[in-house]
């Protein structure tokens, strides 16, 4: 079973090109950025000064003044927060945030799989009777929990949303509600996380209790001290990496590399491995954030926020180190729920199908999205795995390819097998359902229809987007070094190179990756070919990183092949 799998080139605008070069940008540089949409040197500031204003969050203000308000009359807060890497970070900096500026607040973080997603009714109920607070504040989550924030009122409890998710038809009537992607908002990045929307917040809060003499300029707590959890959870979430998320994560990443970071995310690079001060954003979405989205998965994320919200560095190591357990168990599960999941897909014909929907009666409801997207990524269909969820429900979730929106995809399966899925929400990459085991396979029809109906034969070819050649001056350590130093990720992709090359030895390395020696214009590359045995022929078209390869104290340029096709 083999994707149709093509290399294509990024079309480069020449003036855009240009523009960036005459503004002092490397050379290669520019016409990365350029094909990346940007034209402006300015766009890529990294300080703090260039980030957007809080005011155009539609209602920032307000909600300014409502928490300015409730931390003056000493009013006792509890924050809801997610149970992923963003709901997390953002839990564990609006504690911090709002406990430096004086207020009274706790959290609670409910177990997934007793209460569901979200503000619901029974986890009101439960921070009612636990912490009896006045107010609810949700973080990374709220914006579709209108029966939660309606249970909440008549329990005389207002409610703050702070959520980046998409609405759906109706908003909760909350006090107040900051997302960027709610109805009339002109806030011009639609892309913050969870944790940027709770950032902003406290930004504003700040700003209040200075109008209000609190704090002067000198005195007021230092914000910026939280963006190496902001960092964390912009990228653990996946979110686009625009400018102004660029600029949260270029600023926690900075923290990090010069040691100033919380306890809990230090110990977390030390246990797994990495050196934080070379830290880089696929540090925090590969080691960081999976080590902490492992226990929302399959225990419940309160360990997590634990470890981001103590200070004390032998308890933020005992944590880490649980977290990692958690999170080889979680491994081990995965693995093993993957290997079941091409048995049931071993008939599976990519041309004879647009989506995949797939249940087993073992699979674990934790661990389900990653199977979803390591489907995913093999077949390249949107993906849907199930897994049981107790009382003859089973749980979805799914995670999808560019050009089919997910969500959308969910809403138009509701609508015309109406009364079908109990709940469902996401955003256009990965969402999430609840339907009945007796209407799995009705509902993977209905799913098919919708992949028939919107998706082409050219879009379920996988495409390795590159940025063409790179010149022969630039295959060296310090060109690397300068990429490295980039914020790369989600959107903003890092640059991957193509070329003819000339192939030289090939030969399997550990049964599974392919080991190349390549040369081009008499030069000569190691290159490596992770998960690919298919040898190649004598000339190669090769899209390729660069990485920089340290063996035995010596570090030599090394080309990670992405995709090869016969020259």
């Amino acid at each position: 079973m083999n994707v149709k799998t093509r290399i294509a080139t990024r079309p480069c605008p020449d003036r855009q090109t240009e523009l960036l070069r005459q503004g002092g940008i490397h050379p290669v540089l520019a016409r990365v950025y350029a094909a990346r949409g940007l034209s402006d040197p300015r766009e890529l500031a990294s300080e703090l000064q260039a980030l957007l204003p809080p005011g155009a969050l539609m209602q920032i203000d307000a909600a300014a003044v409502y928490l300015a308000d409730a931390i003056a009359g000493g009013k006792k807060m509890t924050i809801v927060a997610d149970y992923d890497c963003d709901g997390a970070t953002a839990c564990a900096t609006a504690l911090r945030g709002l406990r430096a500026m004086g207020a009274r607040v706790d959290y609670i973080v409910p177990n997934r799989f007793e209460y569901g997603y979200g503000l619901t009714p029974e986890i009101v109920a439960l921070t009612a009777r636990e912490k009896s607070p006045d107010i609810i504040i949700t973080v990374d989550n709220g914006i579709a929990s209108i029966d939660g924030v309606e249970a909440a009122r008549q329990r005389g409890i207002e409610v703050v949303v702070t959520d980046h998710h998409l609405p759906g038809d109706a908003l909760p009537d909350a006090r107040v509600i900051v997302n960027p992607n709610q109805p009339e908002c002109g806030f011009p990045s639609k892309h913050l996380a969870g944790v940027g929307v709770v950032f902003y917040v406290l930004l504003a809060v700040r700003a209040e209790l200075r109008r209000r003499g609190v704090f002067d300029a000198a005195s007021q707590p230092k914000l910026d001290s939280l963006l190496d959890l902001v960092a964390l959870g912009t990228v653990a979430d996946v979110v686009k990496l625009d400018t102004n998320n660029r600029i949260l994560v270029a600023q926690g990443l900075k923290r990090m590399r010069q040691g100033r970071m919380h306890a809990g995310i230090a110990a977390l690079f030390r246990v797994a491995g990495r050196e934080a001060r070379c830290a880089s954003p696929f540090d925090l979405g590969f080691a960081l954030g999976p080590r902490l989205n492992a226990a929302g998965r399959l225990e419940d994320m309160s360990l997590g926020i634990e470890c981001l919200v103590t200070d004390d560095e032998d308890r933020a190591w005992a944590i880490a180190q649980q977290l990692n357990e958690i999170n080889l168990k979680r491994r081990e599960i995965e693995a093993e729920m993957q290997d079941t999941a091409l048995l049931h897909l071993d008939d599976f014909q990519p041309q004879d199908a647009s989506t995949i929907a797939v249940f087993d009666d073992g699979w674990h409801q934790g661990v389900i999205g990653i199977v979803a997207s390591r489907l995913k990524e093999k077949f390249y269909r949107p993906t849907i795995t199930f897994a049981p969820a107790g009382d003859g429900w089973i749980k979805g979730s799914g995670r999808s390819i560019a050009g089919f929106h997910l969500r959308d995809a969910l809403d138009l399966v509701s609508k015309r097998v109406p009364g079908m899925i109990d709940k469902f929400g996401g955003h256009a990459m990965a969402a999430g359902l609840s339907i009945r085991l007796e209407h799995f396979d009705t509902f993977r029809e209905a799913f098919e229809a919708v992949g028939r109906a919107w998706l082409s034969e050219a879009q379920l070819e996988r495409v390795v987007e590159t940025d063409g050649p790179l010149e022969d001056d630039f295959y060296t350590v310090q060109f690397i070094e300068l990429l490295d130093s980039q914020v790369w990720g989600q959107g903003f992709a890092p640059p991957v190179f193509c070329d003819e090359f000339r192939v030289v030895s090939q030969r399997i390395l550990k049964d599974k990756h392919l080991k190349l020696l390549l040369e081009r214009n008499g030069r000569r590359y190691d290159a490596i070919w992770f998960g690919n045995t298919a040898s190649l022929g004598e000339r190669a078209r090769v899209a390729f990183r660069l990485d920089a390869n340290e063996y035995n104290g010596v570090t030599k340029v090394q080309l990670l092949v992405e995709h090869a096709e016969p020259a």
